[in-house]
């Protein structure tokens, strides 16, 4: 398993679908799952920029996994997003259920991510959700980084704010040996 990682609107997904694309490998996008399944309060909390409990991720992300061979490598973004998805699956890869093979953490400046986000003219990109993911990223996901590398994951950091084809270059360089 690849994981991508970054504030919104750092590449995740176009990167991913890049490299899954590259190497014909299942990509896997909990945030295309989410906007799909989830209805009611739990997609207004969603497109007010608010996190969903872990236990509905995790099992959003079981289901996820049951459709893939997860013998065999694929990519995953938007997950994991908090402390306690990350064990899940630091506990499930120690356990020989799941093989993390590397996290791709793209940089982003908030300035450009605001810039992508804004254009790309979704519901849930407001500027007060906007502020609400990057409090999440640095709160949430830089720790959970810090989690994967003490867990002896490789993590590599690439600087998304360069062009598509520049940042998947960095990526597949990075990826050398690994896919």
């Amino acid at each position: 398993m690849i994981i991508f990682m970054g504030v919104a609107g750092s590449g995740k997904s176009k990167q991913g679908k890049l490299l899954a694309d590259t190497y014909g490998l299942p990509w896997l996008s909990t945030g295309e799952f989410l906007r799909m399944l989830v209805s009611g309060q739990q997609r207004k909390d969603m497109l007010a920029g608010k996190l969903l409990d872990d236990q509905h991720i995790i099992s959003l992300v079981q289901k996820m996994f049951a459709i893939v061979d997860t013998d065999n490598e694929f990519i995953i973004d938007g997950f994991p997003r908090t402390s306690a998805q990350a064990d899940w699956l630091i506990n499930h890869a120690k356990h020989g259920q799941l093989k993390i093979n590397a996290v791709i953490h793209l940089k982003a400046s908030q300035q450009s991510v605001r810039k992508r986000l804004i254009s790309r003219g979704r519901q849930d990109d407001n500027h007060e959700a906007l502020s609400e993911r990057f409090h999440e990223y640095e709160e949430t996901t830089l720790p959970i980084l810090e989690q994967f590398k003490s867990s002896g994951i490789e993590v590599f950091d690439i600087d998304g704010e360069k062009s598509p084809e520049a940042v998947h270059t960095q990526i597949t360089l990075a990826l050398k040996g690994i896919i």
